[in-house]
């Protein structure tokens, strides 16, 4: 991608699901049949943001999160990403 994610209009593949967890949640794509942990209850927020409505950015604002704490929330998004889970 050369766009930042930040920049992005992200939203969740639709052939995922997420299934909460005491840790964050489970997202399992039906498609791949890759299994990803999502280890903060925030990574959870936002990727339950992530319609395509709005920039990642403008998202992880919505949700309240620090910005000094997005640099490592769109590493996270990257590997997301990475393994189809967000499109």
């Amino acid at each position: 991608m050369t766009d930042s994610l930040l920049e992005q209009r992200l939203t969740l593949h639709p052939q995922v699901a997420l299934r909460p967890e005491p840790f964050g949640a489970l997202a399992y794509h039906y498609g791949n049949r890759k299994l990803v942990f999502l280890k903060h209850p925030d990574v959870v927020r936002l990727v339950q943001a992530l319609d395509g409505t709005g920039t990642t950015a403008e998202k992880l604002s919505e949700c309240e999160i620090d910005a000094a704490r997005w640099p490592s929330f769109e590493r996270a998004l990257a590997n997301l990403h990475a393994s189809e889970m967000l499109q």
